[in-house]
């Protein structure tokens, strides 16, 4: 090889490349990034996603719900499957039962001091018991006097389509509601029907409030509730709000505008329905709860002097809500919490909220879109720059749960965000990105690996696949260790092969050397023929390079002799290779033109490794390298100095040594001393001297015979300038 200068520097070469192909990476990675977010966007608008979003929402639902600050302030009364069976069984009671049994609930709560008692139970009908059993409700709620009496109200149920005279309406005052009615357009918010509670109930109450709560359209569960309706141009406001009023006498106010109602400056975050969407507190039976049964009987023991199984304090100051638990009794609700929810306990849900002033909000619509473009440009851009299936593996296992646990966070933070658009998003962009890798860079990848894979290391290629930028023309100045070998007398040996016969030996031969340079980190330049050339140190970095070539050396030796024999009977002669390694600096790079390149080196270091390869032959050694190579590996390996030589095409001598096994070394430890007293004697110019000594240990050591034939050479034939101890080469 000739000595070429030049070549362009890596240090800012290289920064410079692999910034640019940061930025390509950056924008391909954000385009694809805004097309998965606007193909998210084209699904979510319309309302696709919507009932599938709800489940999510569930999900975090019954994941993260709590009890909040008013939960213990809530009590219930519920009129379960135990307590029918106790009215049925004990005391013949069918169903529906008298009112009389009701108002005792109202009197034991009174007696307890309870703040409110919300009836979730339409008295719509008179009693079939007769007018004295609707009286004795009457008196009950009369005597209570904080009684929520229950109406329903709706499109098309109940016969009232008129506020009737003698029932009470709510005392509060509202601003803003024909403004936010204008502006919002709320289409479910008031109802031409209603049916009213009977008079015994309706004209005591203190007041009146609507059962009625609507479902989500999309799948008819409930996760929103509505505070208030309007009939025949009355607020009528909801079970829960009812609750709140009759429960804390006084004047209230009702403000409304567009996203917020305040209820006496406590906020709720609505619709443009009016709803608010509900944070449930648990399962059924968060807020303590009590058996209808186990109410009335207690009622009825004090009043025949007898002690209560309930304590009616346990009511005291408590906001109280009595419903149906019982299935036959039909009003379980599919919820957030449970698929079998009890109606009560989604009104006293929403006075939970109302006190605790932690109703949810939803994240508005530009919030969620700005979210879901930073997501997708930072998966698209992650994924884009990710080489390689475990990068690529990583880069998922980082963002597919990343929607997840930002929908977890909101939700704790108080927020619905649209989780399901931004999981669609990511995945559509990650999805994305690796479609457009592969497009883009698979086939450079595949092109790679079948190109290089026969004499690079799969850590070298894969370092290539991560930065293909390097396969552009061009080269970077590097410290290598440089490997030359070529085998002894080969074109003699192969005269008497055919052609197939040839390529199978070298082929066997070739595979075996190029694992072992390949095992310890090395890159095949290339073949020529027989002979193998090879360096360290590029494209990976190896701080050991020096060590792992003179190691694969003597790995190749050893491999050689091992099949050595199997040689000798197929070509009839012994098959020997020689070494050469140099290190130092060199360009390294790919050499070509723009369509045909080689990854290869050049420089004055590449040259003088060749040369010594070449140089065996003169002190018929099969392994040679050089004082930069034994500088670097510092003591790694045992070696021998061999002769200080002037090589063709170098003015300054070279010292070279011989490397070898440990074990190698101290076999020959005596003879190699004796060896190393002639070269002494060889540089001081002492050739009788030198010669007597090599010629001593000339039988076992082919280098001390040839340094017996150069001394006598040089006895006959004294060097005509001044002796320096140098070994001139005046051949290749």
């Amino acid at each position: 090889m000739s000595k070429r200068p030049g070549g362009k520097s890596s240090t800012s070469g290289g920064r410079e490349k692999r910034g640019k192909i940061s930025i390509r990476k950056a924008l391909q990675g954000s385009l694809v990034g805004l097309g998965g977010a606007a193909l998210a966007l084209v699904v979510w608008l319309p309302g696709l996603l919507e009932t599938f979003e709800a489940r999510t929402w569930d999900w975090r639902t019954r994941l993260l719900a709590r009890p909040g600050k008013a939960t213990p302030e809530i009590t219930l009364i519920l009129l379960d499957q135990e307590s029918l069976d106790w009215g049925k069984n004990e005391n013949a009671l069918p169903w529906p039962w008298p009112r009389e049994t009701y108002a005792a609930v109202a009197d034991f709560c009174r007696r307890g001091g309870a703040k409110v008692l919300a009836f979730d139970v339409l008295f719509s009908e008179p009693s079939i018991y007769g007018v004295y059993d609707d009286e004795s409700l009457g008196r009950a709620v009369a005597e209570n006097g904080r009684i929520v009496g229950a109406v329903f109200s709706g499109p098309a149920q109940g016969s009232a389509t008129r506020w009737p005279g003698d029932m009470p309406e709510p005392l509060i005052d509202v601003s803003g509601l024909e403004e936010w009615v204008a502006e919002a357009k709320p289409a479910h918010l008031s109802y031409p029907r209603a049916a009213f509670p009977i008079p015994e109930l309706g004209r005591n109450a203190r007041i009146l409030a609507n059962t009625n709560l609507g479902p989500d359209e999309s799948d008819g569960v409930y996760r929103r509730g509505s505070l208030f309706n309007l009939f025949d141009g009355r607020i009528l406001p909801s079970e829960s709000l009812a609750a709140y009023l009759a429960g804390n006498p006084g004047d209230h106010s009702l403000k409304i505008r567009p996203g917020l109602l305040e209820v006496d400056g406590l906020p709720v975050p609505i619709d443009a329905e009016g709803r608010a969407i509900l944070r449930f507190r648990g399962p059924t039976m968060t807020h303590k709860t009590y058996r209808a049964a186990a109410v009335i009987q207690s009622e009825l023991r004090i009043r025949e002097g007898q002690k209560p199984s309930i304590d009616p304090s346990v009511f005291r100051d408590r906001y109280v809500f009595f419903g149906f638990s019982a299935p036959g009794l039909f009003d379980l609700k599919p919820s957030a919490v449970a698929g079998t929810y009890p109606g009560v306990e989604i009104h006293a849900t929403m006075l939970d909220n109302l006190l605790s002033g932690d109703y949810m909000r939803a994240v508005s619509p530009a919030a969620t879109v700005l979210l879901l473009l930073a997501l997708c440009v930072g998966a698209g851009v992650a994924a884009s720059s990710a080489y390689g299936v475990v990068k690529g593996a990583l880069v998922y296992l980082l963002f597919i749960p990343l929607a997840p646990a930002l929908g977890l966070a909101a939700f704790a933070l108080g927020w619905w965000l649209q989780l399901l658009t931004l999981a669609l998003g990511t995945l559509f962009t990650l999805v994305a990105s690796s479609l457009v890798n592969y497009a883009t860079e698979g086939r450079q990848k595949r092109y790679i690996k079948t190109a290089f894979k026969q004499y690079l290391s799969p850590e070298v290629i894969e370092e290539l696949i991560a930065h293909p930028e390097r396969l552009k023309l061009g080269g970077e100045r590097r410290e290598l260790s440089i490997f030359f070998s070529d085998l002894q007398g080969f074109t003699g040996l192969s005269e008497g092969l055919s052609p197939e016969e040839l390529t199978t030996l070298l082929n066997e031969y070739l595979s075996a050397m190029t694992d072992i340079i390949q095992e310890e980190g090395g890159t095949i330049d290339k073949y020529e023929g027989d002979a193998i050339i090879a360096f360290w140190n590029a494209p990976l970095a190896l701080a050991d390079h020096a060590v792992r070539a003179v190691r694969s050396a003597l790995r190749c030796q050893a491999k050689l002799a091992e099949m050595r024999p199997g040689f000798r009977a197929r070509v009839g002669k012994d098959m020997f290779m020689r070494i050469g390694i140099n290190s130092g600096p060199a360009v390294v790079g790919n050499m070509g033109s723009r369509t045909r390149f080689d990854y290869t080196m050049l420089g004055d270091a590449v040259n003088l490794a060749a040369r010594l390869e070449g140089i065996n032959k003169q002190f018929r050694t099969y392994t040679m390298v050089s004082a930069a190579v034994v500088e670097r590996i510092a003591g790694a390996f045992p070696v021998r100095e061999l002769s200080r030589v002037a090589v063709v095409g170098r003015r300054e001598a070279v010292t070279v040594y011989e490397p070898m096994q440990p074990e190698e070394f101290a076999a020959k430890s005596g003879a190699l001393a004796v060896f190393a007293e002639g070269l002494q004697a060889f540089y001081a110019g002492k050739f009788g001297e030198a010669e007597r000594v090599f010629s001593a240990v000339s039988t076992g050591d082919p280098a001390a015979a040839a340094y017996a034939e150069k001394c006598r050479e040089l006895i006959e034939t004294p060097p005509k300038e001044a002796w320096c101890g140098v070994w001139v080469m005046t051949s290749k």
